[in-house]
């Protein structure tokens, strides 16, 4: 089990991420915009860095649904590979059987 706290400050990375992508998005046209005069795209670029650090989608990380462990993630599941056997062990993801051998 990950600390509460690091749950806690992906919770709130992944809360700003969603306030500020709209703003986000527009910044970055405007910036990216090459019709647009240089001080234009730089007024864009200063203001995108005003933005809070955590706001960046690329802050975020992947975290387990069951237990918040950061390692050993599977996208695919949402889930890390320890909670992935324990729910395999006891019969609660169909289809998937712990081997032995």
């Amino acid at each position: 089990m990950a600390k509460v706290s690091m749950i806690e400050r992906q919770k709130k990375r992944e809360r700003l991420v969603a306030k500020y992508a709209a703003k986000r998005a527009e910044l970055k046209a405007i910036a990216n915009d090459d019709s647009l005069e240089m001080a234009d795209r730089f007024k864009a670029r200063m203001k995108l860095a005003k933005l809070p650090r955590n706001s960046a989608p690329t802050r975020l990380n992947n975290r387990c649904q069951v237990t918040g462990r950061p390692k050993a993630y599977y996208r695919k599941l949402r889930m890390s590979r320890i909670a992935l056997r324990d729910y395999a062990s006891f019969g609660q993801i169909p289809g998937m059987v712990k081997s032995s051998w």
